[in-house]
């Protein structure tokens, strides 16, 4: 049996959950400038965990890896703005708040564990 990939998994239904934000950031509230920056940076961290699967060595690994955190991080800070330009409420911002904070717990966690087995 396949061994469960936590963080392959995780960053594909957040990508999928970003996609749907942006829809309805686009569709219902005519947001096209903060949605593109968040589409792009929350899509971006389940490509770099599948990069970092196929990654050459463990230093490309790491690398892979560091950039998908920056996204996490980056990510974070498009929808804090999105909040606070009220283009989504308090309960849907703390609706997703948590999978991206889990994200980027288990990012650094890699990361560190990583760095830690060279």
């Amino acid at each position: 049996m396949a061994k469960k990939n936590i963080i392959k998994d995780k960053s594909f239904a957040f990508a999928f959950r970003i996609v749907k934000l942006y829809k309805h950031l686009t569709e219902d509230k005519n947001e096209y400038v903060l949605s593109k920056q968040l589409l792009r940076s929350g899509t971006a961290i389940g490509a770099l965990v599948r990069e970092a699967e196929h990654a050459e060595s463990r230093p490309d690994f790491i690398h892979k890896i560091s950039i998908a955190l920056i996204e996490a991080n980056e990510t974070d800070y498009w929808v804090e703005l999105i909040r606070l330009g009220n283009y989504i409420t308090e309960i849907e911002y703390l609706s997703i708040k948590p999978d991206i904070e889990e994200l980027n717990k288990i990012l650094v966690s890699i990361k560190k564990s990583t760095k830690a087995s060279l």
